[in-house]
């Protein structure tokens, strides 16, 4: 039986859903930065809660692989571009499992599956009339003997005249304008002076698709910012959209054009449906029941805010005029500042993955990145005293702090074991009658929510354990079993918190399951308390954020520039 959710209200209905999500692929030509953590963590922490609910969500996702870029730095790595895409994919799956994103499938763009999808949507489209044909004048480098895209041509700017500006806007005053508008322009890859060469381009003929982009994007797809700003764009009216390059170009060639290739940002989107069926072909999952035209299956893209454009627009118009589904809903995000700026890598701001890893641990950046985000596509900032101070308060100093205070008595006095009854079962009755409220959170994106209310439990929690004074009843004689009915129950509470908590700390959630000798596996609805219980010995679950290591973090991004 399936169950029904809608979207905007965040009602559900019946049983079990069954989910399709992906995050947008990141670009194999550099390392994984904590920008990039935003989108993959939030996924992640979302697939964990659905799969923690007992629906049926596989979450999918795959390097992206092709283009200019990546041609250019595997020739000036001296190597081709299919092992420097190796090299990247392995560094950044190598990230993103430290960090506890668990993929059902990571894959790569440069994939039989993703060259096989994109030329039978390629072919429908052109079957059907959707493409077309014609010749465009382009900046041509007369030395590499290629056309040049316009962030690879630089000059000075036509508005405001700065200098080493990219041929498509000026960073200093925003200006946008066409590359052959830049003065004194040269080519970002030999240095020389473009000249202008025309060639024959395809064209996806996007306003065919008018019509029907402004049916699905006012349909309750999108993130009321999000349909406004394409409402935007719509009235202005859709234009041809190139998805070709010429020859030399790392990507697929294009079927029945010779020397022509894919538009890497063609063949991208198609890499989540690549993904899914390579998938597919490693289990019994069944790819027309997801993507076909009929499926009721939920598919929900999480992007940044910077590629709406490309995942609502071009992607969905592509796969109807493929006829193929079309996603149930995009949900975009915002970028990551920190302290309060643009990354930066001058301030040792612009922090890799790796960098992170090698000082930190990863659920700290899960955790407060959860209690940041919200449903909206809003900016977060990554403020370093800000992180310090929530981690070291929300989750050492009170949620492991609800474990780490009490075990020590039901292990010396107790061997281990909890109580007979629980002596508290309105207040575990309180803690489990939250699971409707987190969950509607959890669901909704409102992560930062779910992170309040857990911690203000946390905060009762701590309250408990602050007025029934365990170490003062361990002092007084006879009074074993209050001493043992009392940390029994905060150790029950503590249960419940970690498994709240299990979508974004995994980690840690895990080591308490093993602690408390009773994994939880479902929702916190059914939970019961345990009594006459075996624990297995405490062991620290979670040390303090230490500014040294901040510290250490920000030196080492600054000396990765230097290496640069």
């Amino acid at each position: 039986m399936r169950e029904i959710y809608t979207f905007e209200t965040g009602d559900s209905f019946m049983t079990q859903r069954k989910i399709l999500v992906t995050s947008a692929l990141p670009y194999a030509n550099g390392a994984i930065h904590l920008g990039h953590l935003v989108e993959y963590i939030q996924t992640d922490i979302w697939v964990r809660f659905q799969k923690q609910k007992g629906h049926e969500c596989y979450y999918v996702c795959a390097d992206d692989a092709h283009g200019t870029p990546i041609m250019l730095r595997a020739d000036r790595d001296g190597i081709s571009p299919e092992e420097l895409i190796a090299q990247v994919w392995k560094s950044h799956f190598a990230d993103f499992c430290e960090f506890g994103i668990a993929f059902d499938n990571y894959h790569s763009t440069h994939s039989k599956e993703n060259k096989a999808l994109s030329e039978l949507i390629y072919n429908r489209l052109n079957d059907s009339g959707y493409i077309s044909t014609r010749t465009i004048t382009q900046a041509f480098d007369p030395v590499k003997n290629m056309f040049l895209p316009d962030r690879f041509i630089k000059g000075d700017c036509p508005k405001c005249g700065a200098k080493d500006q990219y041929g498509d806007g000026c960073e200093v005053c925003g200006a946008t304008y066409s590359p052959t508008d830049l003065k004194n322009a040269v080519s970002a890859i030999s240095g020389a002076t473009p000249i202008e060469k025309e060639s024959e381009h395809y064209f996806f003929n996007l306003a065919d698709f008018s019509q029907m982009l402004c049916d699905w994007t006012s349909a309750g797809h999108l993130q009321p910012e999000v349909r406004n700003k394409l409402a935007e764009w719509l009235e202005g009216g859709l234009q041809q959209w190139d998805i070709s390059r010429d020859a030399p170009y790392f990507g697929f060639e294009i079927p029945n054009a010779p020397n022509k290739y894919f538009y890497v940002w063609l063949d991208a989107p198609i890499g989540y449906m690549a993904s899914f069926q390579n998938l597919c072909d490693k289990t019994n999952l069944n790819f027309d029941d997801f993507w076909s035209k009929e499926s009721d299956v939920e598919l929900y893209h999480f992007i940044g805010k910077d590629i709406i454009y490309f995942h609502a627009l071009f992607w969905p118009a592509m796969l109807s005029g493929a006829n193929f589904r079309t996603p149930s809903a995009i949900f975009a995000h915002g970028f990551l500042t920190v302290n309060g700026e643009k990354m930066s890598k001058s301030r040792g701001t612009f922090i890799t993955a790796r960098t992170y890893l090698d000082h930190l641990n990863p659920e700290y950046l899960r955790y407060y990145f959860a209690a940041k985000l919200s449903s909206s596509v809003d900016d977060i900032d990554l403020n370093f005293d800000d992180f310090t101070q929530r981690v070291n308060s929300d989750l050492v100093g009170k949620v492991v702090n609800i474990a780490s205070r009490c075990s020590g008595f039901i292990q010396k006095r107790f061997d281990n074991k909890l109580s007979a009854t629980c002596a508290e079962p309105e207040l575990f009755a309180q803690f489990i009658a939250e699971h409707d409220t987190i969950a509607q959170h959890y669901e909704q994106r409102e992560f930062g929510k779910a992170m309040r209310e857990i911690m203000a439990l946390a905060d009762k929690a701590n309250q408990y354990i602050d007025e029934k004074k365990p170490w003062t009843i361990a002092k007084q004689e006879g009074e074993d079993a209050q001493l043992h009915d009392v940390c029994s129950v905060a150790i029950n509470l503590f249960r419940v918190l970690a498994a709240y908590l299990k979508p974004v700390l995994p980690a840690l959630t895990g080591e308490a399951d093993v602690f408390l000798n009773s994994p939880v596996h479902g929702w916190i609805d059914e939970l019961k308390p345990l009594v006459n219980h075996q624990l297995n010995d405490f062991k620290p679950l979670m040390t303090r954020v230490e500014s040294d290591k901040i510290k250490a973090i920000v030196d080492a991004s600054k000396d990765d520039l230097l290496k640069v």
